[in-house]
């Protein structure tokens, strides 16, 4: 069950309070998933019950998005504002440097939040940021179509597409490869989420200029990438590798940019086995069994 939780955050003006959706479930380390621009919480909805058998996880509609609220009037949607907010909501809710998944935009934050100290391992799934500027452009241009689509369907005629498999590819075959595992209404949902998310511009414009620079030595990384994923094409990941040279690189086959729902099981053991790779007693077997990228 989705429930919400208010937290100050820091502004240019001062503190403000943010209010943020969340889906808690299972025990043990926490576990923070964060999704894409445009997407909400239920993206990760394939995957969460895998992962609760091993950890307290914690799913968040990003600020602006899904049920989530608008950042505070000032408070600009960057990498420097959102990431030191999701910060605060872990504060919020009890949680000690988690372990953090991201997809796409999500990816980036759960890197940036790592550059912060705030997390124990990071699971980055297509992650933004490793672009080429006509990668970055590309990648903006599909997403805005892919907006303007959703804000122009009537609704009727929405639920009529999500019935059929090739509705459903053309609602969402820009972000997975098999779009007709989609439920009509999980299609449905991320598209009204899609249509109704009020950060979405902001977070577009601020993107333009981002580019994720930092390594973060000593941290267990996964860079994770679908070699269907036709958004953010998966050669970034090499990119990502030598950017965060301790990082591992790896393939996730048959899969799209929102890999979660094209192979549950796959993207679950690549997480579970980042978050394992963490702890002091895990043993070596516990190394990731997907296979590597090569470049």
């Amino acid at each position: 069950m989705t429930a919400t939780v208010s937290f100050p955050i820091d502004s240019p003006h001062g503190p403000r309070t943010a209010t943020v959706a969340y889906e808690r479930k299972g025990a043990g380390e926490p576990l923070l998933l964060l999704h894409g621009i445009g997407h909400h919480l239920q993206a990760w909805h394939p995957v969460t019950d895998i992962l609760a058998a091993e950890h307290d996880v914690i799913a968040v509609d990003l600020p602006g998005f899904g049920l989530s609220g608008p950042l505070p009037h000032g408070v600009p949607y960057g990498l420097t504002t959102v990431a030191p907010a999701l910060g605060a909501l872990c504060s919020a809710l009890g949680l000690k440097r988690p372990h953090v998944a991201g997809n796409s935009l999500g990816g980036l934050l759960a890197l940036e939040m790592a550059r912060g100290g705030l997390v124990r391992s990071v699971t980055a799934l297509s992650p933004a940021g490793f672009w080429s500027e006509s990668e970055r452009r590309y990648a903006f241009t599909a997403l805005r179509a892919m907006r303007t689509g959703a804000r122009a369907l009537p609704r009727p005629a929405l639920e009529r597409l999500s019935l059929t498999a090739p509705g459903r590819a053309a609602l969402t075959g820009t972000i997975y490869a098999r779009p007709a595992r989609r439920s009509p209404a999980a299609v449905v949902a991320e598209t009204l989420a899609l249509r109704g998310a009020t950060g979405f511009d902001e977070t577009l414009a601020a993107g333009g200029s981002v580019r994720f620079t930092a390594d973060l030595p000593g941290l267990p990384v996964t860079i994770a990438w679908g070699d269907r994923d036709r958004l953010l094409l998966r050669r970034q990941g090499v990119r990502a590798k030598q950017t965060i040279p301790g990082a591992r690189l790896v393939r996730l086959p048959g899969c799209g940019h929102v890999p979660m729902n094209d192979d549950p099981a796959l993207v679950a053991r690549v997480i579970l086995d980042t978050a394992r790779s963490a702890s002091a007693s895990a043993s070596p077997s516990s190394a990731l069994s997907a296979s590597t990228m090569a470049g």
